[in-house]
Formats: structure tokens, C-alpha cells, sequence
């Protein structure tokens, strides 16, 4: 019994240390690769705005010209629409 129990110690000791070594090994070439990547990963290519939207028909209803006002403010809220374009283009259907 005490030589099984010694041959089961040594397996762990054993087990151990190479999954140590495994780990350590992984690291270094996990920081090795990292170093080798180019730096501008993360950025984020710049998107085009989107093209601004006809202007409204000389006779639009008031019901029309708030459905345009609630689909400019969703584009904004989304940051599709900077403040500046979103008071360009309200201005431009309220008629101002």
C-alpha cells in the first residue's frame, strides 16, 4: 500500500509541474504575439454619414413632417446625426 501511494504522489508531482510549465509556456508565447501584432488594432475604420434625406414635398401634413422629426431623432439618438445635422434637417421640414 505505501508503494501505491507513493507511485500515486509522484504521478501528481508530475502532472503538476508539467501543467505548470504548459501554462508558462502558453504565456510567453501568448505576450510573444501580442508584440508582433500590428498597434492599430481596436481603431475602428470611419463611416460615412449617411446621405442627408430629400427634401419634403411642398405640401407635406403636419402628421408627415413629425414622422420625419421622430425618424431624425432616432438617427440621432443611434449617433448617426451629429446636433448640427439633426437642426439642419429639422429646420429644413419645419420650413425654417
Amino acid at each position: 500500500m505505501p508503494g501505491l501511494l507513493r507511485g500515486v504522489a509522484r504521478t501528481a508531482v508530475v502532472a503538476g509541474t508539467a501543467t505548470a510549465v504548459s501554462n508558462r509556456v502558453s504565456r510567453r508565447q501568448a505576450g510573444r504575439w501580442a508584440q508582433q501584432e500590428p498597434q492599430h488594432v481596436g481603431y475602428a475604420e470611419p463611416v460615412a454619414p449617411p446621405p442627408p434625406p430629400p427634401p419634403p414635398p411642398a405640401g407635406m401634413s403636419m402628421e408627415q413632417k413629425l414622422d420625419q422629426l421622430q425618424q431624425l431623432a432616432t438617427l440621432k439618438e443611434q449617433g448617426v446625426l451629429t446636433e448640427q445635422e439633426f437642426a439642419a434637417q429639422k429646420a429644413r421640414i419645419l420650413g425654417g
